[in-house]
């Protein structure tokens, strides 16, 4: 232990040594510090003053330098407050805020003699105009009652003429009525004559069979008798053994040739009743054709009549709103009239206030001077 305390000495009077001469050190630095200080005291307390001094010189140099023009650009004001808008327009030098105020006093003096102008000439022309909108307007007015008159006088014309159209459209739905029965029955008709059609075809057909039956019977009746002509042929041979048989074999004969007589007359009459039959069919067919063009013009009339009765109903609604509207514009025809008449007061008035108005203007003067205002900002 004490051999370290032996080798640490000579550390601790080396630090020792360095605290005594960092002592005496700080002591001349603090010296020189305190003289330091004081000098700089003195320059600003130098600089200073001769601050104050500058700033006030400068000061008075610029109040001086913006009091007149302000009291310029304040007198122009003033006067251009009270009314008076002829003066000179002001000069402004610079660029700093009073000569931009300058310049914006000056454009709006320039605008005030413009708007006032214009308001002198809108006043006459107002003046002048409401005059003539309430003369207009007593026209206005006279000529509205009598439009209102007309239109009482064309409702009254309206409702009979919507009397007069419905009594059209019930017409028309009584007719539309007739003609759908006038359809049915016609319709009727054409199947009746097409069943009578049919009923003459079927005769015919059976006509044709029977004239072919006749003509079996005679071809019956021919081959007969050629039969029995060689009957009695073979019992003229035959002598006296045969003579019965030849009485037998003449009436066959004399059968045969009746019948013939028979089926040829019948055969002239079926004959004569197909023709028949044929023209009776010809005519039926024709009376058919005609049944339905009957019923297509029954069909066509329903429709006419249809849209006639559907036009009658829509004229009925059209009649009806334009009773509704006439009413409508006949009350708006009477509103009208009273808006015209509160038109004229008002233009009357408007009239006044205008004088007024122009009277109240006519205080500006807007003539220019001579004289100029000059404003040098320095």
């Amino acid at each position: 232990m004490q051999e370290a305390e032996k080798g640490f000495k000579p550390m601790y009077e080396m630090l020792a040594g360095i605290e005594a001469a960092l002592q005496k050190g700080g002591s001349d630095i603090f010296v020189k510090i305190n003289g330091a200080i004081r000098t700089i005291t003195a320059a600003l307390l130098v600089i200073g003053a001769l601050s104050i001094a500058t700033a006030i010189v400068l000061g008075w140099r610029i109040a001086h330098s913006i009091v007149r023009p302000v009291h310029g650009v304040s007198d122009f004001a003033e006067r251009m407050a009270a009314g008076d808008l002829s003066q000179a327009p002001l000069v402004a030098e610079g660029k700093d805020e009073l000569a931009h105020m300058t310049l914006v006093l000056d454009r709006m003096q320039k605008s005030l003699v413009q708007v006032i102008s214009q308001v002198r000439e809108s006043a006459d022309s107002i003046k002048t105009a409401s005059s003539e909108v309430a003369s207009g307007n007593h026209d206005l007015s006279a000529r509205t009652e009598q439009t209102a008159s007309s239109l009482q006088e064309t409702a009254s014309s309206m409702e009979q003429m919507s009397g007069a159209i419905k009594q059209s459209a019930d017409s028309a739905r009584m007719a539309t009525q007739l003609a759908s029965e006038a359809e049915r029955s016609a319709q009727q008709g054409g199947a009746v004559v097409g069943q009578v059609v049919n009923t003459m075809a079927e005769i015919n057909h059976a006509s044709r069979k029977i004239s072919d039956i006749i003509g079996v019977i005679d071809g019956i009746a021919f081959q007969t008798n050629i039969l029995a002509l060689n009957a009695a042929v073979e019992a003229a041979r035959a002598g006296e053994q045969g003579r019965g048989f030849a009485v037998v074999a003449s009436e066959v004969r004399s059968l045969a040739g009746r019948s013939a007589e028979a089926a040829k007359e019948i055969k002239e009459l079926i004959n004569n009743s197909v023709s028949k039959v044929e023209h009776g069919s010809t005519l039926v067919g024709q009376a058919g054709s005609t049944m339905e063009e009957i019923v297509s013009n029954v069909v066509k009339v329903r429709e006419i009549i249809g849209e006639m009765s559907v036009a009658a109903s829509e004229q009925a609604d059209g009649v009806a709103q334009i009773n509704t509207a006439i009413a409508n514009l006949d009350q708006m025809t009477q509103q009208n009239a009273a808006l015209v008449e509160q038109g004229a007061a008002a233009a009357s008035s408007m009239s006044e206030q205008a004088t007024q108005l122009a009277e109240v203007v006519s205080t500006f003067k807007l003539e220019h001077g001579n004289r100029g205002n000059t404003l040098q900002l320095q």
